[in-house]
């Protein structure tokens, strides 16, 4: 199975042409940011945005944050123009794989980049050949680290209702992350669309780290806050993931399966789970 380092909890998508959101993006307090070359720009801006992206890419500051960049799908005139800009960057998104020969596609388009790869989970064949993409990613798309799911053309491709609460495609958000889990991959959960209704935004990104997503992808910089706090570890479980190594790093423990701390049994396989907090914690500055 491949490690990978802390998934983002907040990755922005921005406008590929929109030079004051890319420059906007550089001081916003999201993990990542997504330049995006597909849906949020019009045909005929193409080539503008790709020129803002790549100037953006050489010349601004992100700091820390993750840089993306998504471009349009592999069966567009655009992906070979998108790619040339896109590998520049520490991550390409591509949109709309479904089968295992589109993944392959995405991995031969990035060789020679060091750029990593998500892929967006939104169409129903997607679902279907999930588990067949991520047990196959090592060997044919060795730099895929995520799944992105994109509910909105799920529930289009779907005839799925978009209804609050998500209740009914939890059960496909849940597959898709164990099966991802199995294979070492993260899913990111889908953007939202109401970016006014704050606290059934707090509640989606809730039910998405529930589920056991990393991060969510977001459409507006007031969604940033309620994604870090959700998908960011809290202080009660920072304060427990140290409580548990420090616990089992005892000399008295060394030997033993199961302690007791707070009244609550903790075995040994707990540890990793801790020092995954701790580790997302350091990444985050939450420490």
């Amino acid at each position: 199975m491949r490690m990978q380092t802390p998934m983002p909890r907040s990755a922005l998508f921005m406008p590929g042409n929109n030079a004051r959101a890319l420059e906007k993006a550089q001081a916003l307090p999201c993990d990542a940011v997504i330049l995006d070359l597909e849906d949020s720009v019009a045909p005929d801006q193409k080539d503008e945005a790709r020129t803002r992206i790549a100037s953006a890419l050489s010349e601004a500051d992100f700091g820390r944050r993750v840089v993306a960049v998504r471009t349009n799908g592999l069966d567009t005139a655009d992906f070979a123009a998108d790619v040339k800009v896109a590998r520049q960057t520490q991550v390409i998104v591509v949109p709309k794989v479904s089968t295992l020969d589109e993944l392959r596609a995405c991995q031969q388009a990035l060789e020679g980049s060091e750029a990593r790869l998500w892929v967006m989970i939104e169409t129903s064949m997607a679902l279907l050949n999930l588990r067949e993409m991520a047990s196959s990613a090592a060997k044919v798309a060795p730099s895929l680290d995520a799944f992105v799911l994109g509910a909105n053309d799920l529930a289009k491709d779907s005839s799925m209702a978009q209804v609050p609460g998500r209740w009914n495609m939890v059960s496909l958000f849940a597959q898709a992350v164990v099966t991802a889990a199995a294979y070492g991959l993260r899913v990111m959960d889908s953007v939202s669309n109401n970016f006014r209704d704050l606290d059934a935004f707090a509640a989606e990104c809730e039910q998405g780290a529930a589920l056991g997503m990393a991060g969510k992808t977001l459409i507006h910089p007031a969604q940033i806050e309620g994604a870090n706090a959700a998908f960011g570890p809290k202080a009660d479980e920072i304060a427990r993931a140290k409580a548990i190594i420090a616990a089992f790093d005892l000399p008295e423990n060394a030997s033993r399966g199961a302690i007791q701390i707070d009244g609550e049994m903790v075995e040994r396989l707990h540890i990793q789970g801790a020092r995954d907090v701790l580790a997302r914690a350091q990444a985050f500055n939450l420490d």
